[in-house]
């Protein structure tokens, strides 16, 4: 899969978030190392400490489908600038695979690839519990 489909995958997951308080609309589309791809989309909530993001969601999703080793990650949104994982979805996708490649999309098509130790260079990591 090219990183223009995996995009355009995200764009599609944008178009279902639920977003009625921030009306930033957010899709993430994730690739894992079977090349099965899951989806998500932001999801807010009038208690903002429970609404969760577009790549959590989408991650959330693959690991109780059984996939734990993702590859990339596209996530996209109407925006000027590129949209980037948050700092919890970093953290909470450095779990699983710190190495993946992270592909930030804004809404003239244009996006940026990352690694995403790069972009969380000392995340929290069963490493630290030892």
């Amino acid at each position: 899969m090219t990183d223009r489909e995996l995009i355009n995958i995200a764009r599609e997951a944008s178009q279902s978030a639920y977003a009625p308080y921030s009306k930033f609309n957010v899709g993430a589309a994730l690739e894992c190392s079977d090349g099965t791809v899951f989806t998500g989309c932001n999801i807010e909530n009038a208690s903002l400490g429970c609404s969760i993001c577009a790549e959590r969601t989408a991650a959330v999703k693959a690991v109780s489908s059984g996939n734990r080793d993702f590859v990339r990650i596209a996530v996209y949104a109407e925006s000027a600038s590129y949209c980037t994982p948050c700092g919890t979805c970093r953290q909470f996708l450095s779990e699983f695979s710190p190495n993946m490649e992270v592909l930030c999309a804004k809404s003239d098509g244009r996006y940026v690839s990352y690694k995403l130790n790069k972009m969380l260079p000392f995340s929290f990591s069963s490493e630290t519990l030892l």
